[in-house]
């Protein structure tokens, strides 16, 4: 006995003791959990156990003999059994023409299994000699339409239907495909394939684990392969099958004899080359052999998991010009070059154009993706939708085949008044209406692919769907613009509020200077005063017309050393019409930020004091470093305030306790504080006055801190 032909004999023990084994298993499983697991417990134990006789047979026979082919149609009546019992039901039949194929098969193998039985009984080794010869054809017979019968199932498996289950069928097929092999490789080459029909008993073991995978609590999940996975599979299948040709072709060539062997072998590879490079260079071939494979191979045209995510992040880009490459431009046209190319690369278009509203009811074209001429070919006008268009298709929501429309095809149905360059160009392929909700934000045109084909349900479907999202995206970008302008507007609003209390300030100041014009116009030093009061309210008029501007400075213009005692000499020689002030301050004292911000900050404190006190009370204006601070305080004696309206609301904008008090003077004070990296506090009894003190960053400490940072930079280069 040879090795190989031990190997075969120990292999065909193992699969008849392990078969055995796992349809005594099955048998004595609970029948309640084998009915939760398996769709067919006992045509599954019964498969089993054909499988264990027949590796019976290949042990005390061998592979290679009558008796072998005899039990296989045995083996092949329990797969065929299992497989109409596991994916097909009485509420879901087998088809006619799967259910024909099938009783063709169980009648074969019950002939070949009778004659076979019969002649080697009645005949001896003698019948072999014919025998074998028919029951290898009935075989291969029987095999092929086994895999037919396997393909129909596994199509339309269920989701109920377990992966182990599936991987049994998958195990059947690959015995069927490996007998198949066998008996193709002997017809081709006039000699048995005496290596492969050895190893039959481990083929055959290799579907024991399925058996008891399928009986256990595991697989219910299910596999699916990926489209990138499925084509490569299929491009394999096509260099096998290229592979088995060329054999073909030679056994024939030796059959007929000649020199036809060496010209076919020269022709295989002429056409190999032409087909290779058709594929390689010709973007129309490949396109066309994606459509025919998406078409004749999957459920599905689109893999939507694929799709959904590239149609995502190429939404999702942001800093470059989708598709060109090109970097900047404004945000909104980058998005409607994303959405534009996101649309077309889910159907395969070369190109888009994108339009938007005009503000009149229609559309114009506001970007295009590789398609630059667009609407601008001769005779065509400008590429843009009137009024009418875009309300028939906004009102019936339709996705436009054009190449139905030129046809007039659409019988029935409404007018959509589609534009004549769109008619005319016959680039121009389908019409998406990008919906937001029951608005049309963008209409979308795409181009022609290179393989050209009707829309289906699955293209609209795809289309809408998609088109929805990309409206979201555009919905969200128009309200992040409107914001921005509201946000624009409600800071000219706030400037415009805080200059009207200021100029109500100066207007009071103006008009108490022309009340006392009227007492004393004849003294010299009041009318010193008075020219100096005008020539600050002057100024100050000049700085509230430059901080409306668009342009004008916000809460805090550019900040450095602050020299505090000028500018609060500065307030007292503002408000001295009104109150003589008690100004004191540290000599020398600075504080780190806007010479203007902290003048206006202590001017609405210090009109504030002047307003709430009465007019023959001190108001006092007093400035300190402390703390590694300054500290500027404003304190008054007037009516003061409680401790729940400072705290509610003081700091509050048109809140005020004065007689057509706008409410803004603290506010705006308390902002601008806070601008500057400081704070305002309040000190404050009813009866007993106020003391409001506003805390800035003291400018020599500042001073010290970038001294120490320079020095340690030095230190290190």
């Amino acid at each position: 006995m040879t090795l190989l032909a031990g190997l075969t004999h120990l292999l065909a023990g193992l699969g008849t003791l392990g078969f055995s084994g796992a349809a005594i298993w099955l048998l004595v499983r609970p029948r309640a959990r084998m009915a939760a697991l398996l769709t067919a417990p006992r045509a599954t134990i019964a498969a089993a156990a054909a499988m264990a006789v027949w590796c019976g047979a290949l042990w005390l026979a061998g592979p290679d003999s009558a008796a072998a082919l005899v039990v296989q149609p045995l083996r092949d009546t329990a797969i065929l059994l299992w497989l109409g019992a596991s994916f097909w039901s009485a509420a879901a039949p087998m088809g006619r023409p799967l259910r024909l194929v099938q009783r063709l098969l169980l009648t074969i193998c019950f002939l070949m299994f009778g004659i076979g039985a019969l002649s080697i009984w009645q005949g001896g080794d003698a019948a072999e000699t014919w025998a074998a010869p028919t029951l290898a054809i009935s075989a291969m017979i029987v095999a092929t339409g086994g895999l037919i019968v396997v393909d129909g199932g596994v199509r339309r498996a269920s989701a109920a239907i377990r992966t182990p289950v599936l991987a049994i069928a998958g195990g059947f097929a690959m015995l069927w495909t490996y007998e198949l092999n066998i008996q193709f490789i002997g017809a081709l080459t006039g000699t048995r394939a005496t290596t492969l029909i050895a190893l039959l008993p481990a083929v055959a073991l290799l579907i024991l684990p399925l058996f008891v995978l399928a009986a256990m609590d595991v697989g219910r999940e299910r596999i699916r392969l990926s489209r990138s996975v499925a084509a490569r599979g299929m491009l394999l299948l096509a260099a096998a099958a290229y592979l088995v040709l060329i054999g073909v072709v030679g056994a024939v060539t030796r059959l007929i004899g000649g020199d036809y062997g060496e010209a076919a072998q020269g022709i295989f590879l002429i056409a190999a080359l032409g087909i290779g490079g058709l594929l390689l260079l010709s973007a129309p071939t490949r396109a066309w052999l994606s459509v025919m494979i998406s078409k004749h191979f999957f459920e599905h045209r689109y893999d939507y998991r694929a799709e959904w995510l590239r149609f995502t992040a190429t939404l999702g880009q942001f800093g470059e010009r989708a598709g060109d490459g090109v970097e900047g431009g404004e945000d909104g046209g980058d998005l409607h070059r994303r959405v534009a190319k996101a649309l077309a690369e889910l159907t395969g278009s070369p190109g888009a154009l994108l339009l938007v509203p005009d503000g009149q009811g229609g559309f114009r074209a506001a970007d295009r993706w590789r398609w630059a001429d667009a609407g601008e070919g001769e005779g065509q006008g400008d590429a843009s939708l009137s009024p009418r268009s875009a309300y028939m298709l906004q009102e019936t929501r339709h996705i436009v085949d054009l190449d139905a429309e030129r046809a007039g095809k659409r019988q029935g149905a409404d007018d959509l008044a589609i534009p004549d360059w769109l008619l005319s160009d016959t680039r121009a392929w389908v019409v998406v209406p990008v919906l937001h909700f029951q608005r049309m934000i963008a209409v979308v045109v795409l181009h022609r692919p290179p393989v050209s084909r009707a829309l289906d349900w699955e293209d609209l479907d795809v289309l809408r769907i998609a088109g929805q999202q990309a409206a979201s995206y555009l919905a969200e970008a128009q309200g992040q613009q409107a914001l921005s302008e509201a946000r624009r507007f409600d800071e000219f609003n706030r400037r415009f509020a805080f200059i009207m209390h200021d100029i109500k300030n100066l207007a009071s100041q103006l008009s108490l200077l022309a009340r006392n014009a009227e007492r004393h116009a004849d003294k010299p030093e009041f009318r010193s005063d008075m020219i100096e009061t005008l020539r600050i309210s002057a100024g100050r008029l000049s700085d509230l017309l430059e901080r409306l501007s668009p342009r004008g400075r916000g809460p805090a213009g550019e900040r450095g050393r602050v020299l505090i005692e000028p500018v609060l000499n500065d307030v007292a020689a503002e408000v001295r019409a009104r109150r003589a002030l008690f100004v004191g301050c540290q000599a020398g004292l600075s504080a780190w930020g806007d010479a203007a911000s902290i003048r206006q900050i202590v001017q609405h404190l210090v009109t504030n004091a002047i307003d709430a006190s009465p007019s023959d009370t001190p108001v006092q204006l007093i400035a300190v470093a402390e703390q590694g601070r300054v500290r500027i305080d404003v304190i008054d004696q007037g009516s003061g305030m409680t401790r729940a309206f400072i705290r509610d609301e003081l700091f509050k904008p048109f809140v005020s306790t004065k007689d057509g008090g706008f409410g803004l003077g603290a506010f705006e004070a308390m902002g601008l504080a806070q601008a500057l990296g400081g704070r305002i506090e309040v000190t404050s009894e009813p009866g007993k006055g106020s003391d409001f003190s506003l805390w800035l960053p003291l400018a020599d400490g500042r001073d010290v801190v970038n001294d120490d940072q320079d020095d340690r930079k030095a230190v290190n280069q």
